[in-house]
């Protein structure tokens, strides 16, 4: 058996990574019999030294190569051996499941609790114009909403990051003939500064009912059912006079928390005459109401939580909590 069999045979043997590496130094450490090969042509003329040389170093690169080949067939069989042992000794690990936003969770509930009363889910563009925005939903030319300290205006002439969800309301009413049953939820955008409860962008859930003979009674009992229906107990709601552009008369919604407090969550009131001129209805024939609140808000609410910021910090150890 010449060398080069011998030192397969001895490597195909092998079974494990010790008696491999006996072998490397056994055939090619700095004293192992290939090198002492070298050592032994040095009494040959110089073209033997040349060929038998040469045969040296193919057979020491052979050899390498069967060690490397040999190297990876042991590792795939020891990560495998590992891979199927199972030590029922050890304690069981617990399965890491992914979470839900609790600004998610919220808003499909508020839009659960709505498609049951009847109400379709509406979306619409992130990005409006100003039309949209301010024109149609009756707000005058010299509002301060307009103003730069609350709007992000775009460089695009007269476009900017929506601020409320309600342009959506005359977009669909210009679409679809009513009575019309809707709620927009989506993301809003503030020019403002950031603290505890308040962000530059935040959810909001719009909610718009028109309909032949619609009152504000229709709106309380409405608004009624879903805060029972989202915090799961009897609510106390209020209705105090409030101001906005696109309702008349309008509304401030609070409602009474656990602790005995009232607190602000909701704005609404009867949409304005000039709203439905604009969405190509006729004041006259059709009437309605319309109402908004921050998920956000409400979320704090239902958890518990003092600062809207952690909604939006991507820190494990708030989220895993929902």
């Amino acid at each position: 058996m010449d060398l080069k069999k011998q030192i397969k045979s001895e490597i195909e043997k092998a079974l494990s990574l010790k008696e491999l590496e006996q072998l490397r130094i056994k055939y090619l450490a700095k004293k192992g019999k290939i090198n002492q090969l070298f050592k032994e042509i040095g009494s040959l003329s110089q073209a033997e030294r040349k060929k038998k040389g040469q045969e040296i170093n193919k057979l020491k690169e052979e050899t390498e190569k069967f060690f490397k080949e040999k190297k990876v067939q042991i590792e795939k069989k020891i990560s495998f051996k590992e891979d199927r042992f199972i030590d029922i000794s050890l304690p069981g690990k617990k399965l890491q499941r992914g979470h839900i936003h609790p600004l998610s969770q919220v808003l499909e509930k508020c839009e659960d609790i709505f498609e049951r009363m009847g109400f379709s889910v509406v979306e619409g563009p992130e990005i409006e114009n100003e039309c949209y925005n301010f024109d149609a939903l009756n707000f005058p030319k010299d509002h301060p909403a307009r103003d730069i300290q609350d709007t992000l205006w775009l460089k695009e002439k007269r476009r900017l990051m929506r601020t409320h969800t309600s342009p959506v309301q005359v977009r669909y009413m210009e679409k679809n003939n009513p009575p019309l049953r809707i709620v927009v939820p989506g993301r809003v955008f503030r020019n403002e500064a950031t603290d505890v409860s308040h962000e530059v962008q935040f959810y909001q859930l719009e909610g718009l009912m028109i309909e032949k003979e619609t009152s504000v009674v229709d709106f309380r009992a409405v608004i009624q059912n879903f805060f029972n229906e989202f915090f799961g107990r009897k609510v106390d709601v209020r209705m105090r006079p409030g101001f906005f552009p696109f309702t008349e008369p309008s509304f401030e919604i609070d409602i009474r928390g656990e602790n005995g407090k009232w607190l602000e969550c909701a704005g609404a009131g009867m949409v304005h005459p000039n709203v439905l001129k604009n969405a190509k209805l006729n004041p006259k024939d059709w009437q309605g109401f319309a109402f908004g609140f921050g998920i956000d808000r409400l979320s704090m609410i239902k958890y518990n939580i003092d600062d809207i910021r952690l909604f939006y910090s991507s820190d494990i150890r708030f989220l895993n909590q929902f």
